[in-house]
Parts: C-alpha cells; structure tokens; sequence
C-alpha cells in the first residue's frame, strides 16, 4: 500500500463534515458579545483580582500562588468522555453558590435539541484517529 487511505474531513482549515459536525454558521463569527457580557465579565474579572491582592496582603504572597496551582489542577480533572460538572473547581472558586440559569431553565446539554454523544468518535478524536469536536453540540 502506497499511502493511508484516510478521508480528509478538512479542506482549507475548514470542517466540511456537514452530517457529522452540523452547518457551519457565519453569524457566530460576525456578532460580538453583548456590552453586558463584556462589562460583566471585566467586573469579575477585576474582582478577582483584587481578591487576589487581599489574601497576598492577609496570609502572604505564596498563598494566591497555591490557589492558583490548585485551580489549575482541578481545572484538568475531568471524566474522560463525558462532559464533567467540575464539582472540585466550582467548590474552590465559590461558583457553587451562584445560581445561573441552567439551574432554573434547565442545562442547555439535557434539551431535545441536543445530539446525543457519540462516544466511539469523542474516543478517535481523544487518540488522534479523526479530526473534529469531541462532543458535538446542538443540532
């Protein structure tokens, strides 16, 4: 055999696996997010940081780099196909006691429009074996 006989699923940098990937949608790459997202998220941001100088001002400078070595080893756990919730990060970073709107609207991965995983793919793309998402979002 002269060569891998492998489709190529990409043409130009693109995906064009349209059945397996879904449409591609231009609007996502055009609109921005909205000047409340970005002023919320420069707000947290901003607190943060000043939670930061806080403990390095209360319990010393190392203290916030342990949080960060904590935060950055909790943030690689994850199941290894699945979607994890992440209960060990939300626990450390306090996230556990805001109430986002999956809570009440429910979780956008449990709707109907959701395609259902396909592991056998999540696993070729984990081991290098095909090129794409490893999970699929809505339909």
């Amino acid at each position: 055999m002269e060569g891998s006989k492998a489709i190529q699923h990409e043409i130009g940098g693109v995906q064009n696996d349209a059945l397996r990937f879904g449409l591609h949608g231009v609007k996502s790459d055009l609109v921005g997010s909205h000047p409340l997202q970005s002023a919320y998220e420069s707000a947290k941001k901003t607190q943060e940081e000043m939670k930061r100088k806080v403990l390095a001002n209360t319990y010393g400078t190392s203290f916030p780099l342990k949080m960060d070595l904590d935060r950055q080893i909790l943030s690689r756990f994850q199941r290894p196909l699945l979607p994890s919730s992440m209960l060990g990060l939300e626990a450390m970073t306090g996230t556990l006691d805001e109430f986002g709107f999956e809570d009440y609207l429910n979780d956008p991965r449990e709707s109907e429009s959701v395609r259902p995983l396909d592991l056998h793919h999540s696993m070729e793309v984990r081991l290098g074996l095909s090129k794409g998402p490893v999970c699929p979002s809505f339909m």
